[in-house]
């Protein structure tokens, strides 16, 4: 695997941090900026309506841009936004801050997935994703711990600070590790990529992701109480168990990246497959400590499996222009953290159980392996269609000109 891979994972590293830290910093932004927890979490959805909108806008904005001047622009964005978030005075100063972080994260992903699979040879591009995507989950196990440790003991802000240090040293991995032949400037246009988007194995892909993660989210935002209330766990070791989240999830990843370069649709069917399995468990496995961070773990990497090929799907069903819609797909994946966790959260206040939001999120799995069963049909007639046209072709091409082939 090429080097320059590290570059990419540096700064899927410093997004993740940024992403996820701000759950474990909220009482203490609150305590400081004298506003309530619920407004604070307002700064959580700041974030990822910025990655929602940023997504496809920045990807169809820089089209005719190098793909290695559009990265290294996009951290150079997700760097201002931490900056401005160390110093912002006040509440709305901070959740537009949060936007801006929020810009650059999924066109950051798309562009860089399109990117890694450049640099390595057709058999090695779902671990190529993988192994950007490594830097996302590897910030669930140091990143987000670490920024949360630095940002209670010296505030905040120096939080925001850190993160954007990160950023400048992701830049200054991609000026040095990415060449410039290996990521040019895209050919398709903006109409090109906008055209990726009408076709309906590329919406079908992109629904995958939105029910699949979604499953993920709406037993994830709300594992804490799961932990404390039905397992039993003090508050204070939950950060420790959630560290287990970031193992399974990095694990997940990485098994997911190899196998699906030996089979994407059997390794996106068995990750779905044993998010289903996990998740209708959840409220079994929670009845002892040991068993519950054991599901913890199994929870990360059911759901991480099915990381890369994902990615992977929809880039290859817009081959002619992968960029927008590779963006789109981490658009996808912040609409199933917030639909997940609106979904968990209404099992959760209709009274059915503390683990209730898990049996809601084993229902979007199996909707997410439907839709994927959906997509699989539609290649499968697509192909049919294809043979049987290249058959009629065939039986009307005149005698002579077979002649003249042979």
């Amino acid at each position: 695997m090429p080097l320059a891979l590290l570059a990419l994972a540096v700064g899927a590293f410093g997004i993740g941090t940024t992403e996820f830290v701000m759950m474990g910093l909220l009482p203490d932004v609150a305590d400081d900026l004298n506003i309530s927890i619920p407004t604070a979490g307002h700064l959580v959805s700041a974030y990822a309506l910025g990655v929602v909108i940023g997504a496809p806008l920045l990807a169809a904005a820089t089209t005719r841009m190098s793909r290695r001047a559009v990265l290294i622009g996009l951290m150079a964005l997700f760097v201002l936004g931490n900056a401005l978030s160390a110093v912002a005075p006040g509440e709305i100063s901070l959740l537009a801050a949060r936007f801006v972080s929020g810009l650059p994260h999924g066109a950051f992903f798309g562009v860089g997935a399109v990117v890694a699979t450049g640099m390595v040879a057709p058999e090695r591009k779902a671990r190529s994703v993988s192994l950007m995507f490594l830097g996302l989950t590897v910030a669930n196990i140091v990143g987000v711990p670490a920024a949360t440790a630095m940002g209670q003991q010296l505030g905040w802000r120096a939080t925001f600070l850190g993160v954007s240090a990160i950023g400048v040293a992701a830049i200054a991995a991609l000026v040095v590790l990415i060449p410039r032949e290996n990521a040019p400037a895209p050919t398709a246009g903006l109409r090109g990529e906008l055209a990726a988007l009408r076709s309906l194995p590329v919406w079908l892909a992109l629904g995958t992701t939105v029910a699949g993660f979604g499953a993920l989210f709406a037993a994830y935002s709300y594992i804490t109480p799961m932990l404390t209330d039905a397992a039993g766990f003090a508050d204070t070791s939950v950060t420790l168990l959630l560290a287990l989240f970031g193992v399974g999830a990095t694990a997940g990843n990485l098994l997911g990246g190899r196998l699906a370069d030996h089979s994407l649709r059997g390794t996106l069917f068995g990750g779905l497959a044993a998010l289903v399995v996990v998740l209708v468990l959840f409220p079994v496995l929670m009845r002892t400590p040991v068993t519950a961070a054991t599901s913890v773990a199994l929870l990360g990497m059911a759901a991480f499996v099915t990381g890369s090929p994902l990615q992977l799907m929809v880039m290859e069903k817009a081959t002619a222009a992968p960029s927008l819609a590779s963006s789109a797909n981490q658009a996808a994946f912040n609409l199933a953290n917030a639909g997940g966790a609106w979904i968990g959260g209404l099992a959760l206040a209709a009274g059915f159980g503390v683990t209730s939001p898990a049996l809601a999120g084993s229902a979007l799995a199996v909707l997410g392996l439907g839709v994927a069963g959906a997509a699989w049909a539609v290649d499968r007639r697509a192909a049919v269609t294809a043979t049987a046209r290249e058959r009629v072709v065939a039986a009307h091409v005149p005698e002579g000109v077979e002649r003249v082939r042979g």
